[in-house]
């Protein structure tokens, strides 16, 4: 009798844990995908399969990346990336996986895909000093090629239902069209003569709204867009510009700002015009002025020098590699090198998407998109 109870008890849970499995993989269906473009701010590995001279999968990048055991993956940090906070919070069960990656196949592209890319642009000639990164032009050629993938996973019927639906499509780009084309010493003086700077903002506003109408041609419609950030103040423009601590680069900041005030118009025009659309808008540049700003209030002890680098007052010449110096608290510093944020700024600022105001982001957070 005892032997029959027991095997009846197996039974049963073993039927209670199939069925609870069964309930998981609906769920993450149900959940929706996070669709990630952009460039090396959110970066998560695609640069590692391109033949290119922007790479971040050499140590110490990725120190604190707990999941790959403290070893570079690619990302531009030490740790996660804005989009991986995000998605982490939102409730992905994985990161999601760079498009490049040879496992970006089968069910785990329904978690998500990242097709960002260190040097990459909203222009096509962006970046070219890295001789290869993936423009956004090419990031959504890929995202394309995910879209059938995604018809062949759940039927063309749910699979739209999936992607317009449930799933957020996050864009981070547009600092290196200023960095790395319009801004960059000696390349790009013949393009600054024959273009004005409003000439060059309306090229990137005019690109970049077609690029996001093609994207919600692909059933794309919940959307938060990234403006450029204080480009000005990061540790290598201050350094190349032998700057004092509180100080950056007015030219780098005022281009900026004069693209920023036509995105926000754009993203408000697109809201209007492309039905059932939702674009929201992150308002990085006051959120990262605001962090560097009053960084000690956010426990930083620094907000002008790069945690892991070399060259100049503020380490802001040689990117983070096995020689450079590094600092020994990197929860400390705004910067983990010349260009990108330490992932402690990374969580402040994944925490004002997350569940912020108007201030930083709007016409809703990310937990009221993903929500919609």
């Amino acid at each position: 009798m005892a032997v029959k109870s027991y095997t009846l008890a197996l039974f049963v849970l073993f039927f209670f844990i199939n069925l609870l499995n069964q309930c998981g993989g609906a769920d993450d269906e149900d959940l929706g995908g996070s669709f990630i473009f952009g460039d090396s701010l959110v970066d998560a590995g695609n640069n590692n399969y391109l033949p290119t001279l922007s790479k971040a999968n050499i140590r110490p990048n990725g120190i604190d990346f707990s999941t790959n055991n403290g070893n570079p993956t690619g990302r531009y940090t030490n740790g996660r990336t804005i989009g991986d906070i995000v998605g982490e919070e939102l409730g992905q069960p994985n990161f999601a996986v760079p498009f490049l990656a040879p496992n970006s196949t089968g069910k785990v592209i329904l978690s998500g895909v990242n097709y960002a890319s260190g040097g990459g642009g909203i222009l096509n000639g962006t970046g070219r000093i890295f001789v290869n990164r993936l423009s956004f032009d090419i990031q959504i050629d890929y995202f394309n090629i995910t879209r059938k993938q995604i018809d062949k996973l759940l039927g063309p019927s749910k699979a739209r239902d999936y992607i317009m639906k449930k799933s957020i499509f996050s864009i981070t780009i547009g600092a290196n069209d200023f960095l790395n084309n319009y801004l960059l010493p000696v390349l790009s003086i013949g393009t600054r003569i024959q273009e004005s700077p409003d000439a060059f903002v309306d090229q990137l506003i005019t690109t970049f709204r077609g690029q996001l109408t093609r994207l919600y041609k692909l059933d794309a419609r919940k959307f938060v867009v990234g403006n450029v950030g204080p480009i000005g103040c990061i540790p290598y423009q201050k350094t190349i510009n032998q700057l004092k601590e509180n100080q950056c680069v007015e030219l780098a900041n005022k281009l900026a700002l004069q693209y920023n005030a036509r995105l926000k118009d754009m993203l408000a025009e697109l809201n209007d015009n492309l039905p059932g659309a939702m674009f929201v808008h992150a308002n990085v540049y006051d959120l990262v002025m605001e962090v560097i700003t009053n960084y000690d209030k956010y426990g930083f002890l620094s907000a002008s020098k790069a945690c892991c680098g070399n060259g100049g007052q503020f380490q802001g010449i040689i990117p983070c590699g096995p020689t450079s110096s590094m600092c020994s608290d990197r929860s400390k510093y705004v910067f983990w090198d010349p260009y990108h944020p330490s992932e402690a700024a990374n969580l402040i600022i994944a925490k004002q998407l997350l569940n912020g105001g108007p201030k930083y982001i709007s016409p809703m957070n990310l937990r009221h998109l993903r929500d919609l």
